[in-house]
């Protein structure tokens, strides 16, 4: 059990401080600004991964979850247990904000950018999460985000991806970030292509591997 309550509060320190981010920003007009906005997500990943990394493998994220399952460095089973986990995280998380700041709007929910047609916007998230999860793949120890070096380079990818990306798509990379929010916004209008390409781009990433790693790499 350890390692889903591990998932559930890592996810919702994630959501909590990185949603929470582009929710002060929006209700304070700025104060926080983009930049700080993608620094704050890298950096509480960064954090939670070396918080739960040798516990649970800090997934936080079905899209990366579900990667590791095709990657057969994880079991299928677990995959609906840690979902269930990382969703009950990142909603208590969306309804602490919902809560505690009742003026926003959007709580940081993920939109393409007004005129961003959506399957441009999918496009450009199953890219993201492609690069993510090239590099999660290539700094885990089997399906655990451990080591040295593994905090500091996904949250730094999560960081330049967020930075330049999300003013175009929220970068959200992550289907159940993107979920949490809708349900307290009522937006969910944009939401199946944050679902579809992240899963889409783990997948593509695991099946790249083979590329540039041996033939047992995934």
């Amino acid at each position: 059990m350890k390692q889903y309550y591990a998932e559930t509060l890592g996810t919702f320190a994630m959501i909590f401080c990185g949603c929470g981010a582009m929710t002060i920003n929006e209700i304070t007009h700025g104060s926080i600004s983009h930049v700080g906005v993608a620094i704050t997500w890298g950096l509480i990943v960064m954090a939670m991964i070396y918080a739960f990394g040798d516990i649970s493998g800090a997934h936080f994220n079905p899209a990366v979850t579900i990667g590791f399952a095709f990657s057969k460095k994880f079991a299928w089973k677990e995959v609906p247990k840690y979902i269930i986990a990382q969703a009950i995280g990142a909603i208590l998380a969306s309804f602490l904000l919902w809560f505690l700041f009742p003026d926003s709007q959007f709580l940081g929910e993920t939109t393409p950018t007004s005129g961003f047609p959506q399957y441009k916007a999918a496009i450009l998230e199953f890219l993201l999460t492609f690069f993510l999860m090239v590099v999660i793949i290539n700094v885990s120890t089997g399906s655990k985000e451990i080591g040295t070096m593994a905090g500091i380079a996904v949250g730094g990818i999560i960081l330049l991806e967020a930075m330049f990306a999300g003013p175009m798509t929220k970068a959200s990379m992550n289907p159940i970030r993107s979920i949490a929010p809708a349900l307290f916004t009522g937006n969910y209008q944009h939401l199946w292509l944050y679902i579809v390409a992240p899963i889409l781009g783990a997948i593509a990433a695991v099946s790249s591997c083979k590329l540039v790693k041996d033939d047992k790499c995934c």
